[in-house]
């Protein structure tokens, strides 16, 4: 059922080949992965979407897109994936990571414990005042935001490897009981 529901969003793998940008990427988006829903290519696909996910900046879907080509692994699922990251989002998952990396490294760049408070911003001076603070974490965040993007992939991963087969298996079962 899930798989029937999100098919009619995604694109086919014949009408990408036959739009006009397609040319533009040649070869490599003809992958059949890179559009099928099927249960390793999602996971995959979240994976990617997780892991691109905190990276800083507009550069998350880039980011999934090039991971998934790369590893070949559902495309619109690792890029809508990347969502999850949001402004309401980032500074938690942030401070999650400098906490992180605080605990990996044992570093507090030899000061007090940073601030995780973000400073007054404006509608002009966000980018500026977003990299100062990122760039206030240091050691700890670097050594953090890898290990949190990993433990996320892994996590999403198999959720969804264990969430598909779940799901199957109760399809079966129902099927099963429709026959009797």
């Amino acid at each position: 059922m899930p798989k029937k529901y999100f098919r009619k969003f995604l694109p086919s793998h014949e009408t990408f080949k036959q739009s006009r940008w397609a040319c533009w990427f040649g070869g490599w988006l003809n992958h059949p992965n890179l559009w099928h829903l099927n249960r390793h290519s999602v996971a995959g696909g979240v994976a990617v979407g997780l892991f691109t996910g905190l990276i800083p900046g507009p550069l998350q879907m880039i980011g999934a897109a090039l991971l998934a080509v790369l590893l070949r692994v559902n495309l619109p699922v690792a890029a809508a994936t990347t969502l999850y990251t949001n402004p309401f989002t980032i500074v938690p998952l942030y401070a999650l990571a400098y906490q992180l990396g605080v605990f990996v490294t044992g570093h507090h760049n030899g000061q007090s414990p940073v601030s995780l408070t973000l400073p007054e911003m404006t509608w002009v001076n966000w980018p500026a005042v977003m990299l100062d603070w990122i760039v206030s974490l240091g050691k700890p965040l670097a050594a953090g935001l890898p290990l949190l993007a990993l433990s996320f992939a892994i996590a999403g991963y198999f959720s969804v490897r264990m969430l598909w087969r779940v799901i199957v298996v109760w399809e079966w079962r129902k099927r099963a009981s429709r026959r009797r």
